[in-house]
């Protein structure tokens, strides 16, 4: 068994030390936060200021894949997020009467909830596991190594830590970068793409009575030049999110409560959602200069490290648009306790986490690059309506009226089955062949206002 130093204590970091421990391993999380999640939601989710993890107070899906894991292998931890307030909604609950079952549809079920509720639940089942030892207010601020380089274990304020194992879920920002390069490491291998889009979102409350919101029209439309999704989380809470291109000359306006209010009005969500009178519990966030970023620790002469495995965001960064990041974190959390036991300090076994990681992270943040190259490009254009961007859109809105369809959407939405592979299908892809030939004049990303309409409404 292995000795594991997780640095910080985000979702990547809390599942990693948790599985470490359950699989027999020993771990220390440190996290350079003083406070640990608590099951004060509203308190924790809207009054503590986390500047590290600026994306903590954003919308989050829990797709299958996320789920599947928390109840295979965390199913205590998903319990106790029911207990907390989460809602599971099937896919296929869409249509009014759900389709016969097939093997795999029971992948096909979201976890509605912040993500303080999941950060919460992680938190709890770690302080009951002796394994652990949890180091908050203990930022990391170095690596120690062995010549190689090979990471031995971590310093911080306190003095040096060793283990066998170093696993960085510090995100995207974390400093391991910086401290490889001092230890005299060759550089990581980035590959980063700018998806060029601003998001604003703003959270509200569902009426006293009001359990659920609208199950139609569908949450999420994209326009010519903008689009609102509304997430439904936990406790009667949800996400109303309208996102711009970042070049928008409307996109400061949209701050304003009244103006985000009027426009996301001009979408079928954002009007279902907000003629329920909720309330709101908080002011427009904003957030842009994202990207997609793989971060990767061999190169073409190998590993350039040793003894140190990146999970989350220090691995796969994803814009949200998909809604992938915290499965692809969990994917990593399950897989490096599984193998710590196998000699984690080798050259082999950075070089398997790799392999590993290569097969199973980056076709879908591939996948992502692609998603948001579409999006950004017709919001910069506001084109995109013919071609392959118009069979694209075509094949989701006939999943709305096609069970078969849906199911297919649904698998990869979920990360069940990639793209090339449900989408190939020659059923799927007669059922939107004939619902395209249906519709002549179909016009994809034809919902939401004109930009006449939009410019008026961001300039009051």
């Amino acid at each position: 068994m292995a000795h594991v130093l997780v640095v910080g204590g985000g979702v990547g970091g809390l599942a990693t030390a948790l599985l470490a421990a359950r699989r027999g391993h020993t771990a220390e999380l440190f996290e350079r936060d003083t406070r640990a999640p608590g099951t004060a939601l509203d308190r924790d989710f809207f009054g503590w200021r986390r500047p590290a993890v600026p994306q903590a107070t954003q919308p989050h899906a829990l797709l299958g894949a996320a789920r599947n894991v928390l109840r295979d292998d965390l199913p205590d931890v998903h319990a106790e997020m029911l207990r907390l307030g989460a809602r599971e909604r099937h896919e296929l609950d869409w249509f009014d009467v759900r389709p016969p079952a097939r093997p795999g549809d029971e992948d096909l079920v979201m976890l509605q909830a912040r993500r303080i509720v999941l950060e919460s639940a992680l938190a709890t089942a770690l302080r009951g596991e002796p394994g652990v030892v949890t180091r908050y207010g203990e930022p990391v601020t170095g690596l120690t190594t062995a010549p190689g380089v090979r990471v031995t274990g971590v310093t911080t304020p306190s003095g040096a830590h060793q283990g066998d194992l170093v696993v960085d879920a510090g995100g995207r920002r974390g400093g391991v970068e910086r401290w490889l390069t001092a230890a005299g490491c060759r550089p990581p291998v980035v590959e980063r793409h700018r998806t060029g889009l601003a998001y604003f979102c703003r959270w509200y409350r569902l009426p006293a009575g009001l359990t659920e919101g609208p199950r139609r029209p569908w949450t999420v439309t994209g326009g010519a030049f903008a689009g609102c999704a509304v997430f439904p989380a936990d406790n009667r809470v949800f996400a109303v999110t309208l996102f711009v291109h970042t070049e928008d000359t409307t996109r400061s306006a949209l701050r304003h409560p009244a103006v985000f209010e009027a426009a996301a009005r001009t979408f079928p969500p954002g009007a279902a959602w907000l003629a329920l009178d909720a309330e709101p519990l908080s002011d427009v966030m904003a957030t842009a200069s994202l990207d997609n970023r793989w971060s990767s620790l061999v190169d073409e002469r190998g590993p350039v490290v040793t003894g140190l495995v990146p999970v989350g965001d220090a691995i796969a960064h994803t814009n949200p648009t998909l809604g992938q990041g915290t499965s692809l974190a969990l994917w990593a959390a399950r897989r490096v306790p599984r193998t710590a036991g196998n000699d984690p300090g080798s050259a082999r076994f950075a070089a398997e986490y790799h392999d590993w990681a290569v097969r199973t992270l980056k076709p879908w943040f591939d996948y992502q690059v692609v998603a948001d190259g579409a999006i950004g490009e017709r919001f910069a254009t506001r084109a995109g309506r013919a071609g392959t961007a118009r069979e694209v859109a075509a094949l989701f809105e006939c999943a709305l009226e096609d069970p078969e369809v849906m199911r297919a959407r649904a698998r990869v939405r979920h990360l069940a089955d990639p793209p090339a592979r449900a989408y190939a299908d020659p059923q799927v892809r007669a059922r939107v062949a004939r619902w395209l030939a249906a519709r002549p004049d179909y016009e994809p990303n034809a919902v939401g206002p004109e930009r006449e309409e939009w410019e008026k409404l961001t300039a009051g």
